[in-house]
């Protein structure tokens, strides 16, 4: 039972919905809350006393303590219900999915960032997250566009290897970087041809009940 948990997430963003899937692939029923960040309302007084980082998503807990971030989320829900693993089973395995989830935010989450917060109109002086307003940077969105290109072939290679990105098992390095590939798309950057391998893991992971939610 989570009835006593609160889960802060908006359906229309990346970053809530990598914990939307972790918390699928747990079988967990958390009772959430959608905040709607369209109409800015993370940055509104009610929101900030909950996360004053005004981002989501964010995980309520039952003594009133609140975790706003991927990782902190990711590392909870893992300790108290390590069945099934998607944080590694063993030493190596779990400082692998941790190495490839760091590369999957590092070289692709904040590459697809810098492209849309710094493209789209609709993030005209939002191109940070937080309770600060920042400026775009056009040339970051060219810079971010060549970096999600260089992530694809990253995963491909990685990819034709092995099933998963931490090895044989589905983890929170494959949520990461399916959520990147995602939400490239919408700014049209998507694995072409050449990546044969990425685009079979790509498919594989959507038919998987939690890329649903």
């Amino acid at each position: 039972m989570m009835d006593d948990y609160v889960f802060y997430d908006c359906l229309t963003a990346p970053s809530p919905r990598r914990a939307r899937i972790f918390i699928a692939e747990k079988g967990l029923a958390i009772p959430t809350v959608q905040v709607d960040l369209r109409h800015k309302e993370q940055l509104g007084e009610a929101y900030k006393a909950i996360n004053p980082r005004c981002t989501v998503p964010a995980l309520k807990l039952p003594d009133g303590r609140v975790l706003g971030d991927n990782a902190s989320i990711a590392r909870y829900l893992e300790e108290i219900r390590p069945d099934p693993p998607l944080m590694g089973r063993d030493p190596v395995e779990k400082a692998v999915v941790a190495e490839w989830n760091a590369i999957a935010e590092s070289d692709g989450l904040l590459a697809m960032a810098e492209v849309i917060r710094n493209s789209l109109p609709g993030m005209k002086g939002r191109a940070l997250t937080g309770p600060k307003d920042y400026d775009q940077i056009p040339e970051l969105a060219e810079r971010g566009r060549a970096r999600i290109g260089n992530f694809f072939e990253l995963l491909d290679r990685r990819l034709s290897e092995q099933a998963y990105l931490g090895g044989e098992a589905f983890s929170v390095a494959d949520i990461t970087a399916f959520v990147v590939i995602e939400f490239a798309g919408w700014v049209k950057l998507v694995p072409d041809e050449n990546h044969s391998a990425l685009r079979s893991w790509y498919e594989a992971v959507s038919l998987r009940p939690s890329a649903k939610v």
